[in-house]
């Protein structure tokens, strides 16, 4: 079975357009559905703390994760509060610029990583539309979702601005930290 979508993929990979857009499309993956869920067999290693293995991050990857003791599970850590990343779509560069400042400003979010060139396609008054967007990603605390979403549709020029939050589950302690004391209580 692993062998069969492995052969598949490499097959997909050989095209110069997919080649491309797999580094973004991974990320959105990994952010959207979690590495745990897109593997079982990471999701019980990780329970159990041993290294999985996994043929397609190789050896390399087994020997990163044995030797990370900066990577923490947010449960029960007194130094890091529950945190989210949050996605807001926006129509263009200056409306993306504009908002994200002034998140940071208000102390709603750590950081907010701005992605240029995505091109959203959905249904709109019963007409399919296609739109040229710039994608924010927030990291922020989970206490500050609804404040958050507030200071978004005060600030943003859409009728239903997209503000889709996603858990953040672990991570670097140092970075965790830093959202925490980089954000209000």
């Amino acid at each position: 079975m692993a062998s069969t979508l492995c052969t598949r993929a490499s097959s997909l990979v050989s095209s110069p357009t997919i080649r491309r857009r797999l580094p973004l499309v991974g990320a959105f993956c990994m952010l959207s559905l979690g590495l745990t869920n897109l593997c079982p067999t990471l999701s019980s290693s990780l329970k159990t703390g041993s290294a999985p293995s996994l043929p397609f991050f190789g050896s390399k990857f087994s020997n990163q994760a044995r030797a990370s003791s900066n990577t923490i599970k947010m449960e029960g850590n007194s130094k890091t509060v529950p945190s989210i990343v949050v996605y807001v779509t926006v129509p263009n560069k200056e409306a993306g610029k504009k908002l994200a400042e002034s998140i940071v400003k208000a102390k709603l979010a750590a950081c907010v990583n701005r992605v240029p060139g995505i091109e959203s396609v959905y249904e709109w008054k019963g007409e399919i539309q296609t739109d040229a967007e710039e994608l924010l990603i927030i990291k922020t605390r989970q206490s500050l979702l609804e404040t958050l979403t507030e200071h978004v549709k005060a600030n943003h020029e859409y009728d239903v601005p997209e503000v889709i939050a996603l858990p953040i589950t672990g991570g670097s302690q140092p970075y965790l930290e830093w959202l925490k004391s980089s954000t209000r209580d």
